[in-house]
């Protein structure tokens, strides 16, 4: 039974944000919640102290929301030098951006792609990163595991023109100009926290997302151990975690403490982002999955 959002705020004494949805994507990214960021956010309290998200990856959930407060982290070096320079200085984004979709056409499509992926493997850096990530096959930016190479090919999909990217830019910028990026570790920045926040966590996720740089070497249990220190000194958290797949046909098991959360709600995320990297051309209908949103609250 679906039970609607008034009867929510009556029932957990809690009332809860109203969120619009908001589409316009500024980084391709494995596991990106553009289309159903809103949906997250929309169990969120209203009274939030400070918004806490350790695995900002796209960013998605953290610019629908457009918190007063925010301090946003990732482990990921090039990740985060992308946010740091949107927010201290977005016109240096939009040249990164536009000089390599100069050079990718320069030279021609696959080359120009190629040149700009090997200059980040020799180097990893936010510039080189920020177009692969607009610019590579189905958006999905995956790493080997050994030294972190970026191996995705070049998509057959035309980047956007530097003066639409522009744009994305400019309000993205005015969005998240609340949030302070950091590189972090997720446990030092979730320690953070204090009462009254609200800690959102996106972690790669345990079932699908080991490609992910970063990713191969997460561990659940210490993430979960995390959330119990955060919910014993009154830090609310969310968790986005493997849900429902192969179109609801199996259901992810993890391993998780039996009172550690209070609620869980599924999110229809459509047809796997990794399904359609891994088949393309295909139709995909038995691959819809579904999110697992875990509340403490």
């Amino acid at each position: 039974m679906e039970v609607g959002e008034e009867t929510l705020d009556l029932f957990y004494g809690t009332e809860f944000q109203h969120v619009e949805p908001f589409k316009v994507q500024l980084l391709k990214w494995i596991g990106n919640k553009q289309r159903f960021a809103h949906e997250i956010a929309s169990h969120f309290p209203t009274d939030i102290r400070a918004y806490h998200e350790p695995f900002v990856g796209s960013g998605a959930v953290l610019a629908a929301l457009r918190p007063p407060k925010a301090f946003a982290s990732d482990a990921f070096a090039p990740l985060v030098e992308i946010w740091q320079v949107l927010h201290a200085n977005p016109g240096k984004l939009t040249r990164w951006y536009e000089d390599r979709y100069q050079e990718y056409f320069d030279l021609g499509r696959p080359e120009g792609y190629e040149r700009i992926k090997a200059r980040y493997n020799s180097s990893p850096n936010g510039a080189d990163l920020l177009f692969l990530c607009r610019s590579c096959y189905g958006g999905v930016v995956r790493f080997r595991k050994a030294d972190g190479y970026m191996s995705t090919p070049c998509g057959a999909h035309k980047p956007i023109s530097p003066k639409s990217f522009a744009q994305r830019v400019e309000i993205w910028h005015h969005r998240t100009s609340n949030t302070n990026f950091r590189q972090l570790d997720f446990e030092e920045a979730i320690e953070e926290a204090c009462m009254g926040d609200l800690v959102y966590c996106d972690p790669p996720y345990t079932h699908s997302q080991t490609i992910l740089y970063q990713g191969q070497d997460f561990e659940l249990k210490r993430l979960i151990s995390s959330i119990d220190q955060c919910k014993r000194r009154g830090v609310r958290v969310a968790l986005s975690i493997d849900g429902t797949k192969k179109s609801g046909q199996i259901l992810c098991e993890l391993d998780l403490p039996p009172k550690l959360f209070e609620r869980e709600v599924f999110v229809n995320c459509g047809r796997s982002m990794l399904r359609r990297f891994q088949r393309g051309g295909e139709s995909l209908e038995d691959e819809i999955v579904s999110d697992r949103l875990l509340l403490t609250y």
